[in-house]
């Protein structure tokens, strides 16, 4: 009898039903996350030889137990939540919001949903998102440091510094100035400790890009050879992108990562506006790598632009036209690289 054994992860509790192939519950199972999570849900679930695990956002808060099941053999399937939620929403008998329901709610969506992603251990490009993470973040943190720093010398001196700082500007800026209240002295002092930030977080950057760089050049990735993807830009594409045999093909990845547009229409009238749907930082990656082709005029990416707004597109077309000549691409890349990989 064919099992499907649905999950709702939590941080300190994951709570798991087992439902036949007509919706009956058969048994459910509340375990402490913890170390001995997956022994006990595997013990809990020998009675059911033949079956899936359906876990509801296997790529976010139930990440980790997904993987330990795919450790140990396991076949797992990722649910997403809106799916889970909508099934829930619908159902008759439990709309109750509540673990139980919940995971009932994951093990029915998958049950009677088609093409859900079968979860597989992490490869390379976990390593390459983790590290794309980490970069973006201090990235970040520098950014409001910065602002921090930009508002405190405007107070010390009218005008401040009237373009985008670093270490040895601010230094000089600081040189000059002799705090004459103590409101100053305390905007003085508060500056030279965000300076050591600043400097600390250039650091970071520094040992971030160079990390990123072995990593992409270990991956053996194809996508640098494009002019604008250098190894920052690879890894966030790589990173965000995943398993890319997840996309049927070439559209199914412009739509996940928001460069294909989406229809808007009704009662004939069919429209076609820009998507803001999708993972916005494979749709980032994807921007910066069209801004970088923009500015070099002997760029096929520039000639691609021209022609678009010589034929009548506005600018920002004529941009969402190259983002998605960018995606097909990288998916032929990305494609490209991991047959490579498999061979």
């Amino acid at each position: 009898m064919q099992v499907i054994i649905g999950v709702d992860p939590h941080k300190a509790t994951h709570t798991a039903v087992a439902i036949d192939t007509n919706e009956q519950e058969l048994d459910h199972k509340k375990v402490r996350a913890a170390r001995t999570q997956v022994d006990h849900l595997l013990t809990w679930a020998e009675p059911f030889p033949a079956r899936t695990w359906a876990i509801e956002g296997a790529d976010g808060m139930g990440y980790l137990l997904a993987q330990q099941l795919v450790a140990t053999g396991e076949h797992v399937v990722n649910v997403p939540a809106t799916l889970a939620s909508r099934t829930r929403l619908l159902g008759t008998g439990h709309t109750n919001k509540n673990d139980p329901n919940d995971a009932l709610s994951v093990a029915v969506t998958a049950l009677r949903t088609a093409g859900l992603h079968p979860v597989r251990p992490v490869g390379h490009s976990e390593v390459l998102r983790l590290l794309a993470k980490r970069n973006r973040d201090i990235g970040s943190h520098r950014c409001r440091v910065v602002s921090r720093m930009h508002a405190l010398l405007i107070e010390l001196d009218p005008g401040g510094i009237a373009k985008e700082i670093n270490a040895s500007d601010v230094d000089r800026f600081l040189a000059e100035i002799s705090p004459a209240t103590p409101a100053e002295q305390v905007r003085y002092d508060l500056a030279v400790e965000l300076l050591a930030d600043i400097r600390c977080l250039d650091e970071q950057l520094k040992a971030s890009h160079k990390r990123i760089r072995t990593a992409v050049a270990a991956s053996g990735t194809t996508l640098t050879d494009v002019f604008g993807i250098g190894p920052i830009i690879a890894a966030m594409l790589i990173g965000f992108s995943g398993d890319i045999s997840r996309f049927a093909n070439r559209d199914r990845y412009a739509a996940y990562n928001g460069t294909a547009p989406v229809e808007f229409s009704s009662g004939g009238r069919t429209v076609h506006r820009l998507s803001t749907r999708g993972n916005r930082n494979v749709n980032n990656a994807l921007h910066l790598a069209a801004i970088c082709q923009l500015r070099q005029p002997h760029c096929e990416g520039r000639a691609y632009f021209d022609r678009r707004v010589a034929g009548g597109k506005t600018k920002k077309e004529a941009l969402r036209a190259l983002k998605r000549q960018l995606s097909n691409t990288a998916y032929r890349h990305l494609v490209a690289d991991a047959a490579n990989t498999r061979g």
